[in-house]
């Protein structure tokens, strides 16, 4: 058990969990094609777009009242972590970390990247720069074989990454990448941002562990069965398919925990170089 009690949560949530948001027009149910591999930092243009203006009318989302739902609880602490851990990077860099909003939704959520069901999975979008998590992730991340606390940390440490790679402008400058090469070179170019978002979600948990206990036994297991769980070619076989390595965009499972293990043991982010010539072997 990830030892998080008793920490500081960040004031950066937004709880929009049922504020009953609905299609303009009429019908609430919308089909949702999406797979389980976008599950991790999609790119903000292939995630859902629905034609119908979204009602978002209602008070403003606030954070979540401490101690009313461990849960919700549990995800502002651990933002939390990140807000406190990459503070001190960016600062020991001669740089200032601005902390990304985390937007609690149920169902179906609004961003600054388009309309996205809960089908979608957690997901960043650069252009409001928070991360949207229905915690009802956790218990299908448990099912494809991820349980535990430290998997759903690693979750939310992994979305944390992109916004650092936001901040950094490597995101930027793989999605200009992307639209010079297409096709399976712009899925090779997703797959090395989303292990360098791995590598960053180990970097954030060995410092946490460094500053105060954070980890028990077991609990690196536990993320590296969830790094694991949500490789493409899993994915990819528990939906019957073929395994295609030309098609992933997020890492097979071995590369997932390769680069979630070496954030781990290293705990710098120089470490986590993925755009290496041999990064993604």
């Amino acid at each position: 058990m990830v030892r998080w009690r008793g920490r500081a949560r960040s004031s950066n949530v937004e709880d929009r969990r049922g504020r009953g948001v609905g299609i303009a027009g009429g019908g609430v149910g919308i089909l949702v094609l999406l797979v389980l591999g976008l599950c991790f930092g999609v790119d903000p243009r292939a995630l859902l777009q629905v034609a119908e203006q979204v009602d978002t009318t209602g008070p403003a989302a606030g954070p979540p009242t401490p101690g009313e739902d461990p849960a919700a609880d549990f995800a502002a602490t651990i933002l939390g972590t990140t807000e406190e851990e990459w503070g001190e990077i960016f600062a020991a860099r001669g740089a200032t970390y601005e902390p990304p909003t985390l937007v609690l939704f149920t169902d179906i959520v609004r961003s600054g990247c388009g309309t996205a069901s809960s089908q979608t999975g957690p997901f960043y979008c650069p252009l409001d720069r928070k991360v949207y998590l229905d915690l009802g992730f956790f218990h299908e991340l448990a099912r494809l074989g991820g349980p535990g606390d430290f998997a759903a940390a690693y979750v939310i440490g992994h979305e944390v990454g992109h916004h650092v790679q936001n901040l950094a402008g490597t995101a930027e400058e793989v999605r200009r990448m992307q639209e010079r090469a297409g096709g399976a070179e712009a899925n090779a170019l997703s797959v090395r941002l989303e292990l360098q978002a791995d590598c960053y979600a180990g970097v954030w948990a060995a410092r946490a562990n460094e500053r105060e206990t954070f980890l028990e036994p077991g609990d690196v297991e536990e993320g590296l069965d969830a790094a694991a769980a949500i490789g493409d070619d899993r994915l990819q076989r528990s939906a019957g398919r073929a395994v295609q390595p030309e098609s992933f965009t997020h890492g097979s499972s071995a590369q997932r925990q390769r680069w979630l293990r070496a954030g781990l043991e290293s705990g710098e982010p120089e470490v986590c170089d993925t755009f290496g010539g041999a990064a993604t072997r």
